[in-house]
């Protein structure tokens, strides 16, 4: 082991090596892992090459990143040599999710939740593979068995006015991340989702009220947890998703459970982690067969979505085409969930738009131009006719900014440049009222891309302005990521 006073950290610049790591490249994998302004890129050099240790809960995140990269424990004191101690409030997504698939269990949980609070500050680790599967393993393999609660839509004859407020307010919480990010109101919703909580935890409810609770927790559960995704915050999504699908299960609400699982999915995509996005998209699949038209479309469109992040191009354009056939041949005779009100042909048509951008940038990457080409301009056609052009009225904001950096990013892969910047110039003044770290994540690579093409006078104008947009909304506002330098 190095000396302690040595002014090299051997250990890290081990690892680095092992990897085939710069310092610069461990900072954006910290960012990504952790969301943006997580740490300056030049820190990781301080702490290699000046034996540097940064603050509380850094060290314990590098140790993370690294154990997760290399398939072995890299513990924080053998990194740090001894300097400081493991973080104990950085946890993996799933700590103390262990419990029964009952209302018992379920109780537990929400009472984890409940006593948490606003000033919980706990910082939950993103889990991956045998590790997030054995969260739900039992709902998956089906030894969880029935809900304990069978599943009810309609009110009783003496509706509890505390329960229907609860209701009421649901499509109003939608409209907060729709409008504003996922970033920007996510303590608000969680806040909700805990005040629910704690009515159920409480109890004294009739069987009727109750089963409507755990509905609305479990929906809260489901738009806390794709808020804390657009937020980059992958292990408190996780844990958001988990507690909503237990919740889900209790009422044996299957449309529910298959929509969080589909959650779960992209979230596993956006990740890189193809056998994770894969097994819970086809789990979400199963899950859904029974469901309306529209939850079966939704539910097939995000597992085709992560056929496409897997590479697996035959049975992407074979889901995407299932789905695309449900949702146009829907009646609209079915009484589809309160949540499902998103889905539209538009919608669909533009996820498929990105997930073929996607697909066609890997293909570019393994030097296949002709198929990158070809399946980057079909997915420009279907994501233009998006809505990344929307008035800043509009209430879908966050799907605006979204779409449009990855229909810049699919016209800067195709080389059209001035097209590319003309989008993302929409996009980027999108981020003064937009709060959605995932979607900028997609304008910083965009952003890393046109620094090689600064011979077009398009990208010459306008890289200034993406980078000024970028550090403003990195540095100020709402619901940003605190940067923990060194």
């Amino acid at each position: 082991m190095p000396k302690a006073d040595s002014r090299h950290n051997e250990v890290l610049s081990e690892c680095l090596d092992e990897l085939g790591w710069s310092p610069k490249a461990l900072a954006r994998k910290l960012n990504r892992v952790f969301g943006a302004g997580t740490v300056a890129q030049s820190a990781p050099y301080y702490w290699r090459d000046s034996a540097g240790v940064p603050r509380s809960p850094l060290p314990a995140m590098t140790a993370y990143v690294l154990s997760q990269e290399l398939g072995r424990q890299v513990s924080v004191e053998h990194l740090w040599q001894g300097k400081v101690l493991d973080a104990p409030l950085l946890l993996a997504a799933d700590a103390n999710l262990e419990r029964t698939w009952t209302v018992k269990g379920l109780d537990q949980i929400v009472e984890d939740w409940v006593l948490g609070g606003l000033v919980d500050r706990r910082r939950f680790l993103a889990i991956s593979g045998a590790g997030l599967l054995a969260a739900i393993s039992h709902y998956l393999n089906g030894t969880a068995g029935r809900g304990t609660f069978t599943p009810r839509i309609t009110d009783d004859e003496s509706p509890d006015p505390l329960v229907a407020q609860v209701e009421q307010n649901l499509p109003l919480l939608q409209v907060l991340d729709d409008a504003n990010g996922g970033a920007r109101h996510l303590p608000y919703v969680g806040a909700q989702f805990r005040a629910v909580g704690l009515l159920l935890h409480e109890g004294g409810l009739s069987e009727n009220a109750t089963v409507r609770l755990i509905r609305a927790f479990a929906e809260i559960g489901q738009l806390a947890g794709w808020m804390a995704f657009d937020s980059a915050d992958h292990g408190l999504a996780q844990r958001y998703f988990v507690t909503a699908l237990r919740a889900a299960h209790q009422v044996n609400d299957r449309q529910l459970c298959a929509h969080i699982l589909a959650d779960m999915s992209f979230q596993a995509a956006s990740r890189r982690h193809p056998s994770d996005t894969v097994t819970l998209g086809e789990a979400a699949r199963r899950a859904s067969v029974g469901g309306t038209a529209s939850v079966q479309a939704s539910v097939l469109s995000r597992l085709a979505h992560g056929y496409a992040a897997a590479g697996r191009t035959t049975d992407f354009e074979r889901t995407s085409g299932l789905a695309r056939e449900l949702i146009e041949t829907r009646t609209g005779n079915e009484i589809e969930p309160r949540w499902m009100y998103f889905l539209t042909p538009n919608h669909l048509e533009c996820q498929t738009g990105y997930s073929m951008i996607n697909l066609g940038r890997s293909a570019f990457g393994e030097g296949n131009r002709s198929t990158g080409r070809g399946l980057v301009r079909r997915g420009e056609a279907l994501l233009g006719t998006g809505a990344h052009m929307v008035s800043k009225g509009d209430p879908s904001q966050r799907r605006a900014l979204f779409e449009g950096a990855w229909l810049a990013l699919g016209y800067s892969t195709s080389g059209e440049l001035e097209r590319s910047c003309e989008i993302a110039r929409t996009a980027v003044a999108r981020l003064e009222t937009v709060r959605s770290p995932r979607s900028t994540e997609l304008l910083q690579q965009l952003a890393v891309e046109l620094r090689r093409r600064q011979r077009s006078p398009h990208v010459k104008t306008f890289l200034p302005e993406l980078e000024e947009g970028l550090r403003i909304y990195a540095g100020t506002g709402p619901g940003r990521a605190d940067t923990v330098g060194a």
